[in-house]
């Protein structure tokens, strides 16, 4: 699925000047070289936006992604390559307040698409349902430091983890894709409303699978949850707020510890690009188990599945196995 990865073949040269979207130069099988190919250029911020702009743009788009697979989204530091590469393009995706040096670099780029996913549907504040337990002041500042680029207070930006709204950031872009691209405006829509059945696909398997369980409460490492455990009718509880690496209080464990018991919780889950360390701390503690629920944020080799789709099965099937699904 690496759009990105894609060499361009020599009979693409003729039609570059027609489609008028980017000069092809004699350097061009160069796979990275944005804005040098005969297609629709998109620069992508991260995983679930590149998946997105693979989906809708289909054959029509070159795709590159400015995060790596396995680098943690949320630190990203862009190289003067990238930033140059942006400017190159014929559009960013990006989803605004995730990654601040992208948001910087967007600000500063003169790329005449700019797509921000925040805009496309409605982001909320998760902060006072995840963190109101042990650890609250700092979660509180971590997001705050997290989301301050909008001038928002802790707004969560994992909005992706929700298929509807997902589905919601696809319409969006996909609108804007056949604004920037006249020509190949019906692909984008057939590609969008293909990509539309996929993701009301997902809706319902999870609405379906998680229907009837034994506990609605779940633990994750990090709060990446909150859309997806809102629309299942689910409670996510996360060890450590919206920074998957910190340390939970001997405090905040006890009083998991106490929950677990409470609601019938028996899995502790971590996900792949950060360290497993705390949540196997904590299932050791309270004799539960771990499994790994997927923010969805790159996908690896560790990744149980290798599209955004895939791993979201996953996902339900690690959430009915942990919820006691009837």
């Amino acid at each position: 699925m690496n759009v990105r990865r894609r060499r361009i073949s020599g009979i693409a040269v003729t039609a570059a000047t027609a489609l008028g979207l980017g000069t092809l130069s004699a350097c061009s099988s160069d796979s990275s070289a944005v804005g040098n190919t005969d297609k629709f250029d998109v620069v992508a911020s991260f995983y679930p936006m590149e998946y997105l702009a693979e989906q809708i743009g289909g054959d029509h788009v070159n795709v590159t992604t400015l995060t790596e697979p396995g680098q943690e989204p949320h630190d990203l530091e862009l190289s003067a390559k990238q930033t140059a590469q942006m400017g190159e393009a014929d559009a960013v995706l990006y989803l605004k307040s995730l990654q601040p040096a992208v948001d910087e670099a967007i600000a500063q780029s003169d790329v005449k698409t700019k797509i921000d996913a925040a805009t496309l549907t409605k982001l909320e504040d998760h902060g006072n349902v995840e963190h109101d337990h042990g650890g609250e002041e700092h979660a509180d500042e971590h997001a705050e430091e997290e989301h301050s680029e909008g001038g928002e207070h802790a707004l969560d930006p994992h909005v992706w983890l929700d298929p509807v709204k997902y589905a919601e950031i696809a319409e969006g872009v996909a609108e804007s894709f056949e604004k920037a691209d006249p020509d190949h405006a019906a692909d984008y829509r057939k590609n969008a409303e293909a990509l539309a059945k996929k993701l009301g696909g997902l809706d319902t398997a999870f609405k379906d699978g998680l229907a009837k369980t034994d506990t609605k409460v779940f633990f994750t490492n990090h709060a990446a949850f909150g859309y997806l455990a809102e629309r299942y009718g689910l409670t996510q509880e996360a060890i450590n707020g919206l920074d998957p690496e910190s340390e939970p209080s001997p405090a905040r464990i006890k009083e998991l510890q106490e929950e677990a018991k409470a609601d019938g919780v028996t899995t502790v889950f971590y996900e792949t690009l950060v360290s497993d360390k705390t949540a196997k701390t904590l299932a050791k503690d309270a004799g539960l188990k771990t499994d790994v629920l997927d923010p969805l944020e790159g996908i690896t080799d560790k990744s149980k599945g290798d599209d955004y789709v895939a791993v979201m099965e996953s996902n339900l099937k690690a959430l009915q196995a942990a919820l006691g699904a009837k």
